[in-house]
């Protein structure tokens, strides 16, 4: 049975708190809804999640949490007992949530020491349709993380908390490198890449449609931000793409699009991401190579607890 619905928001910590915060409030378009002593809270004016970004000023980068939704406090207080039945280390048992919204949940460690988070009744936050040629961003779309063995994060995800595979990204010389994930019928709310450290590969943000996601990833380049890859489109999810480095160096995308599928049919696909057309079918993005590929590699989560296979 699956218990989470939705991914609602990624935490990150930064040393330079003011830098992080100008341009997620501001050139890349999120609205900050509350700020405290070093936190900021930002949300997408189309999404009903109060926060979708977390800022935290802290002395080292890093990625502190992800979190993902559920339906009610029963299927939150299911999931903690399946966890702790399984062996996952909780970090707090199911009860009130204290951050914006507030709501009904808890906190453990993933296979790779990440924390993450399943919260229900949280309230929902006034939010609107963004309207025709308004660039910023609708809601939150999906996180990819970075692990050093991809198949066991894989199969962790898939026992634990229920996450179907949708596709895998392969080439005949470096075998699997990214597993698509998903909770729902929206192509992935999550993706494992392969990488040499645990850390944060990419979070990405859904745009109103093609005109606002090129009008969005150009705002963001005359603004100056470095562009890594893209504009393009991609063969899994069919999403379209656009990956910058936030001021940390932590790699952001814009998308727009991605694949809805009907699960009762879906079979998932091995794509050779060594043809061009996989990594993007419109041949418009720069080549992606190696030196690409490693800018979403980021900085090792040094704060990373060290778990147990399980």
């Amino acid at each position: 049975m699956r218990l989470l619905t939705h991914l609602r928001h990624v935490d990150l910590a930064v040393p330079d708190f003011e830098k992080q915060r100008d341009f997620y409030a501001g050139v890349w378009g999120l609205t900050e809804t509350v700020t405290d002593s070093g936190l900021s809270f930002l949300a997408a004016e189309g999404s009903p999640e109060q926060y979708v970004v977390r800022l935290r000023r802290a002395a080292e980068k890093r990625l502190d949490l992800v979190s993902y939704g559920a339906a009610n406090a029963a299927d939150v207080d299911t999931l903690a007992e399946r966890l702790l039945a399984g062996g996952v280390e909780l970090i707090s048992r199911p009860g009130k949530v204290d951050t914006p919204g507030g709501g009904y949940g808890f906190r453990f460690f993933d296979v790779d020491g990440r924390v993450i988070e399943v919260s229900s009744d949280v309230a929902v936050r006034t939010h609107r349709r963004i309207e025709e040629k308004e660039s910023i961003p609708v809601k939150l779309s999906h996180v990819v993380l970075n692990s050093p063995d991809l198949n066991r994060t894989r199969e962790w995800y898939e026992r634990h908390l229920g996450f179907a595979h949708s596709d895998t990204l392969s080439s005949p010389h470096m075998g699997d490198v990214m597993h698509f994930m998903r909770i729902s019928n929206q192509h992935h709310s999550m993706a494992i890449a392969r990488g040499p450290h645990t850390s944060l590969h990419h979070v990405s943000f859904e745009m109103r449609g093609i005109d606002e996601y090129m009008r969005g990833s150009g705002r963001v380049m005359r603004a100056g931000f470095r562009k890594i890859w893209g504009p393009g489109r991609h063969m899994a999810g069919d999403n379209t793409f656009t990956y910058f480095l936030d001021p940390h160096g932590n790699t952001v995308e814009y998308t727009t699009e991605l694949e809805i599928l009907d699960e009762d049919t879906w079979h998932p696909h091995v794509y050779d991401f060594s043809r061009p057309e996989v990594t993007d079918q419109w041949g418009t993005a720069n080549a992606m190579n190696e030196l690409v590929a490693k800018e979403s590699f980021n900085d090792p989560d040094r704060g990373v607890f060290v778990a147990p296979p399980c």
